[in-house]
């Protein structure tokens, strides 16, 4: 029993150790900053508005936020059934889910470096010596004898100077950053099939309209044929409105064309096959709605909104985490070891106080020439972080750029949509004018084919405006980040709440766990 009670002190001296290494020494490299917010108050220029962005047509709630099914304000029960689908069949955003475990467990087996290393192990062996060299103790004048050694084997590396700390830093900073990957896959995702839908919508507004005017066309070149019958018209007349039908049937191919591959991208987005998607997969422009009033985040909210620019940060921080590593690795390592068990000859005796023995040994290394390879890398650290920087910098700055560029197109939609409407209309009435001038022989056969194609644009066009503004307001929620912190999924994580400084939190709590437990080893006889 004594060599067992030396043993158990001496492994709490060694533990003792430990702890006051591990926690009373310092971190090296720099303590993580979240880069503040920009200095400017708006989105847009000065000169287009006063203390806040004006868009004309568009009301701006800047006051308001971002909900986080912000779809469901384009009002389409059937959308809103297809971004579901797409949450929860998506590819993409499996990937996205299964990177997050991924640098979960990564983060956990970091943590496992605040902890020593225990290994159990056994060892049995059978030995025959000649009789004239058989000088063993053990064998007590035996030729061959057996020796039964199991033992227990304790290693740490001192986290003297905050290496591992840095290090379960980054780790969480990947953690970070692959779950704002994932709300930036989510928004992507039902933005992209949003998106779809309106294309979709827009395609069968266009392919609606130019087979009402094939309709109109073969119309008026019916009667084109009665007045030639008369003699009333020459033949070159009915062959010129021919060819206009001909020509508005020309541009129903390439519609259709990309109406079937929207419609085959809904389905792909979905997690399905394109011989999957229903007859029900069909939208009209008609069925969505275009909010009168738009939520705008503040330009210091954004930064903490954007899933782009959140997961850089996360990249920021990652490598500032990395020089702390890097210059931790330059100075001394120092390794502590206890090891004890018992060696005997039979079983029997393996717990007599006889058979006892234990080490208990501790080492520090330091690397004093390796042709500056150490150097290098912490050069290599700290130039990666500037390199963060400038990236974080970028993604700020487009992000800024896509509010802008958002909030100009929302208000040149506005205008194109009136535009595009009352130019229909005034095409529609000139052409039902010519058609009645054409019942009497009043009109040439040029200002019937100019009114032809005059309806037949400003009704593509009518079209195409409708669906740019929805396709903007989307852009619009895109870019602002889509209101992931408000979302009500039970996967959200609620990370926008913090203040970007979990690191220091995270360590205090890992040190109360690990100093409770070697105090409860320490004091255990």
């Amino acid at each position: 029993m004594t060599a067992r009670i030396q043993l158990g002190k001496h492994i709490g001296t060694v533990l003792g150790l430990v702890s006051a290494c591990a926690f009373g020494g310092c971190v090296v490299g720099p303590d993580f900053e979240a880069p503040g917010a920009p200095g400017v108050a708006r989105y847009l220029p000065s000169d287009r508005g006063n203390d806040r962005e004006r868009v004309k047509g568009i009301k701006l709630a800047f006051d308001k936020q971002l909900p986080g099914d912000w779809w469901n304000v384009l009002g389409s029960k059937r959308l809103n059934e297809l971004i579901e689908l797409g949450l929860s069949q998506n590819a993409d955003l499996e990937a996205a889910e299964a990177a997050i475990r991924v640098a979960e467990a990564n983060s956990l087996a970091t943590k496992g470096g605040f902890w020593p290393t225990v290994q159990a192990g056994w060892n049995s062996s059978r030995q025959l010596v000649p009789d004239r060299t058989l000088q063993s103790s053990h064998a007590k004048g035996k030729s061959s004898y057996s020796l039964h050694t199991p033992q227990v084997t304790v290693a740490y590396v001192a986290d003297v100077f905050g290496g591992v700390r840095r290090q379960v830093e980054a780790s969480e900073a990947m953690v970070e950053m692959q779950e704002f990957q994932r709300e930036a896959v989510v928004l992507t995702l039902t933005s992209n099939i949003a998106l779809a839908a309106i294309q979709l919508a827009s395609f069968e507004g266009q392919i609606s309209a130019t087979k009402r005017l094939i309709t109109v066309q073969n119309e008026l070149l019916d009667i084109l044929k009665r007045q030639y019958a008369a003699g009333q018209i020459a033949l070159p007349d009915v062959l010129a409105q021919e060819t206009a039908v001909a020509q508005a049937k020309l541009l129903l191919p390439p519609l259709e064309r990309q109406y079937d591959q929207q419609r085959n991208l809904i389905a792909a987005l979905t997690g399905r096959f394109p011989a999957e998607i229903g007859a029900k997969e069909r939208f009209r422009l008609e069925s969505f709605k275009n909010p009168s009033t738009l939520p705008v985040s503040l330009p210091a909210d954004l930064v903490r909104q954007r899933p782009d620019i959140r997961v850089a940060e996360a990249n920021l921080a990652q490598a500032n985490a990395q020089i702390g590593v890097a210059i931790a690795a330059r100075l001394p390592q120092i390794t502590l070891t206890a090891n004890g068990g018992n060696t005997a000859d039979t079983l029997g005796k393996l717990f007599l106080p006889s058979t006892w023995f234990y080490l208990v040994a501790g080492n520090a290394v330091t690397t004093i020439f390796d042709g500056r390879t150490l150097e290098m890398k912490q050069k290599a650290a700290e130039e990666t972080f500037n390199q963060q920087t400038a990236q974080y910098k970028s993604v700020v700055l487009v992000a800024f750029q896509n509010v802008a560029d958002v909030l100009r197109a929302i208000e040149a939609d506005a205008r194109m949509v009136i535009a595009a409407r009352d130019a229909e209309a005034a095409a529609q009435r000139s052409l039902t004018l010519v058609r009645q001038q054409l019942d009497q022989g009043q009109v040439s056969l040029p200002v019937l084919l100019n009114a032809q194609n005059a309806l037949l644009q400003t009704s593509l066009a009518r079209v195409q405006a409708h669906a740019s503004r929805l396709s903007n307001t989307v852009a619009l929620y895109q870019a602002l980040g889509g209101g992931w912190w408000n979302r009500r999924h039970d996967e959200a994580k609620d990370d926008a709440k913090d203040d970007g400084h979990h690191y220091p939190k995270l360590k205090h709590t890992l040190r109360a766990e690990l100093e409770t437990q070697i105090e409860k080893v320490v004091h255990h006889d």
